[in-house]
């Protein structure tokens, strides 16, 4: 899945060499999606992400558990 993003999900997440040497991350941002996907699985609360990382929204949360959920259909 590494560098083919669903064309759904290329609106929110990229993967760019010149950013997290090309790790999936939220548009815009250096926020990986692995990074996003382990705060929930920490017990943190979609609100409590947008408290902390204010520059993103819901719509990118769910973008990153939309990425994780094709990465495991491979």
């Amino acid at each position: 899945m590494q560098g083919q993003i669903p064309h759904t999900l290329a609106k929110r997440i990229v993967c760019d060499v010149n950013i997290l040497i090309g790790k999936p991350v939220i548009r815009g941002t250096r926020l990986a999606v692995e990074l996003i996907i382990d705060l929930l699985a920490h017990g943190w609360s979609e609100a409590e992400i947008l408290e902390n990382y204010p520059h993103i929204v819901q719509e990118d949360i769910r973008a990153c558990l939309a990425y994780a959920s094709a990465v495991f259909k491979t």
